[in-house]
């Protein structure tokens, strides 16, 4: 019997252990896959225009540059005002981030901790909003854009994309698992409604509004639709719109348009790295319930 157990547990182990390896193998895989478009875009960026066309004979030429021209990222800013799209997306960026917290915890403490008539016919309708593809209201918000003259401004870069539900509804499912006590005890020390949500409610809230920043500041970075419509000159074009300047009717300068890319991924990817554990945050919020 003893012989019997040991073999079993053995077996077990032995199962284990090849799933184990199984697991780290395909995530292996996975992140080499996903590193390789990265590493090649950068290598790209290094090259030059003729280098770029040429056949590798390896996978070491198609990866290694035979010479480094650290000059593209230099010739990027001659080519085309890349300081004045880089200084827009930080700008809009920035500024949609803090509108967006901002709108979204006032919206979110009002919707969870407020008592007022048809507070969740309400709630359900501005989440019904989601369902609506942004394809279909853009064109009626751009006209709007046209008739109060924002067109090609900061303001219809920013002001339209800084309400959002889906960041409402997380933070009003993070609110509702705050404790009413504090909020009560603050209201027998006759603390108002904003003080309340000032001084308890959000310093209390500091994972789900740091969820919240990330997510916002790299959906807005990454933005290329809505600034494409609402911007006309090179003055006001962001990053996504900017490295489009690289490509002409005939031609494009792939080692431009990479160096371009690289430096635009680059707070993407620094952000990522500082904040990667609010990624993992934001499930476990987004599944709580209230």
């Amino acid at each position: 019997m003893a012989e019997k157990k040991i073999r079993r547990r053995s077996e077990a182990g032995s199962k284990e252990k090849g799933l184990q390896f199984f697991a780290y193998a395909v995530l292996i895989i996975g992140a080499v896959s996903m590193v390789l478009p990265f590493l090649w875009m950068t290598t790209t960026s290094l090259k030059t225009l003729d280098a770029i066309f040429i056949q590798p004979k390896n996978w070491i030429q198609m990866f290694v540059p035979t010479m480094f021209k650290w000059e593209n990222y230099a010739e990027a800013f001659r080519v085309v005002p890349f300081a004045r799209f880089y200084l827009n997306s930080i700008l809009v960026g920035l500024a949609v981030t803090a509108g967006t917290v901002f709108t979204s915890a006032m919206a979110a403490y009002a919707f969870s901790r407020l008592n007022f008539p048809g507070r969740d016919k309400l709630f359900f309708a501005y989440l019904a909003t989601m369902m609506i593809p942004g394809s279909v209201t853009m064109i009626p918000v751009y006209v709007l854009m046209r008739i109060f003259g924002w067109v090609d401004t900061y303001k219809a870069l920013i002001i339209p994309v800084i309400f959002s539900a889906w960041g409402t509804f997380m933070l009003r499912q993070f609110f509702m698992t705050l404790p009413k006590d504090l909020e009560d005890a603050a209201k027998i020390d006759g603390c108002g409604f904003f003080r309340i949500f000032w001084t308890i409610i959000l310093p209390l809230s500091k994972p789900a509004l740091a969820t919240l920043t990330v997510f916002t500041f790299m959906g807005n970075w990454g933005s290329f639709m809505w600034p494409l419509l609402v911007t006309n000159s090179d003055i006001m074009r962001t990053l996504p719109i900017g490295l489009e300047s690289f490509k002409t009717q005939y031609s494009t300068d792939w080692h431009l348009l990479m160096a371009g890319s690289v430096m635009a991924m680059l707070p993407i990817v620094i952000i990522f790295i500082f904040t990667q554990r609010y990624f993992v945050e934001s499930i476990k919020l987004t599944g709580v319930k209230g």
